[in-house]
């Protein structure tokens, strides 16, 4: 299908620029009329482009389509009325918009609602797509976008915590490294120079403090590339290899300090999607299945796998998940006794609470280890130069003889 960059005009005589699939012109302007606009002139392009300065569909703004959709159907209006209303309200929003005049043609078209959703993947994953089908299903939709807006607000707190535990250390290794620069290249050679000069025999702490600082005056563009480079090395490599991303994975969750935030931040993520889909009446290895697109570690990813594998071979859940060697023995506890009370949604959702409660506590340890770490690194580098230079002028002046 062609796709079309137009500009239109409101009722309100307002320009507004935009981009739409459409199987030609008048299909264009049939859409465009749907969301009350005029095509005033149009662009045929082969490929979906980014349009500069147009606003991206985020999570707020799925949090805000399955809040309105859980009170329309809640209310027992039609979803048809209820997209064509929420359209009407997106006037701010024209991406947003054109998604829902889509949804709104498939569901006229007689489509369901979760395959109108399905024809939208770089909106809606296949995790919220399926959810919305067993809603529909069940007859349950409006408790499933209630379970789904729930589930979003949840992890835009675990975004902002995994953003809050990445940004800092990142903050504190550039100051670190800049006052390293400053010292290295700055001040260190006007001290060596006047330590020189007064002719004794330096100490050999200080020659590797000046040879240092020689190799930050002289290679300071490589010690800054280096770093620059082997991101972009690893990330090639990791991009090319599938062993290379499954070894970097399973690496992330060793690493100190951030590596155990980290897997509790997946598995706490898993256990919540889990229990939303498994209370929605989705089958326990269709739930693996889309769980392995939803942790974001190919290290737990391959373990998921390997617990629906074992499932499908006649094993309970309880031991395809402990055989996996993944899953710590909180999780297998957690659905040992959901499996034996049948009430293994309700165990997720309690593995789901203990982690993301431990995950704040871990963060904000970790946030007061590293304040006095930054200030012990300092302290030593700073006590390494002047032990280095102040050393040789103590020796100098307890050589003269009065």
């Amino acid at each position: 299908m062609p796709h079309y960059l137009y500009t239109a005009m409101d009722a309100a005589g307002e320009v507004m620029p935009g981009n739409m699939d459409a199987a030609n012109v008048p299909d264009l302007e049939l859409r465009l009329g749907r969301m009350d606009l005029d095509l005033i002139d149009y662009t045929v392009t082969r490929d979906k482009l980014l349009v500069l300065g147009r606003r991206a569909i985020t999570r707020a703004d799925l949090i805000n389509f399955c809040f309105h959709m859980e009170q329309m159907s809640g209310a027992g209006v039609p979803i048809l009325e209820g997209l064509c209303d929420l359209r009407e309200s997106m006037d701010h929003h024209p991406r947003f918009r054109e998604v829902i005049t889509g949804l709104v043609e498939s569901i006229e078209g007689g489509q369901q609602l979760s395959d109108a959703l399905a024809a939208h993947p770089e909106v809606f994953d296949r995790t919220f797509t399926s959810l919305v089908h067993a809603g529909e299903q069940s007859g349950k939709l409006a408790e499933v976008f209630r379970d789904l807006s729930d589930s979003l607000k949840w992890q835009d707190e675990l975004a902002a915590r995994t953003r809050k535990i990445v940004t800092y250390p990142a903050v504190v290794a550039v100051v670190v490294i800049a006052v390293t620069f400053f010292l290295m290249i700055y001040l260190v050679p006007q001290l060596t120079s006047f330590i020189k000069n007064m002719g004794n025999e330096l100490p050999l702490h200080t020659k590797v403090l000046i040879a240092v600082s020689n190799v930050f005056i002289g290679y300071w563009y490589a010690i800054l590339m280096l770093p620059v480079a082997a991101w972009f090395g690893g990330r090639w490599w990791v991009r090319r290899s599938d062993r290379a991303r499954l070894a970097f994975d399973a690496f992330k969750l060793r690493v100190w300090v951030v590596g155990p935030v980290l897997h509790k931040i997946i598995l706490a993520r898993f256990a919540t999607f889990f229990a939303l889909m498994y209370a929605s009446g989705i089958t326990i290895l269709e739930c693996l299945r889309l769980s392995e697109g939803i942790v974001g570690n190919r290290a737990v990813a391959a373990g998921v796998r390997r617990a629906g594998q074992l499932i499908s071979e006649g094993y309970s859940v309880t031991a395809a998940f402990q055989n996996t060697g993944i899953f710590p023995p909180l999780v297998i506890r957690m659905l040992k006794v959901g499996e034996a009370t049948g009430a293994l949604d309700r165990a997720l959702h309690n593995v789901s609470y203990f982690y993301d409660r431990e995950v704040k506590e871990l963060i904000d340890r970790a946030q007061s280890m590293m304040e006095p770490a930054m200030t012990v690194i300092l302290g030593l580098l700073l006590g390494w130069i002047m032990l280095s230079v102040l050393g040789p002028i103590y020796d100098t002046i307890g050589s003269i003889r009065l």
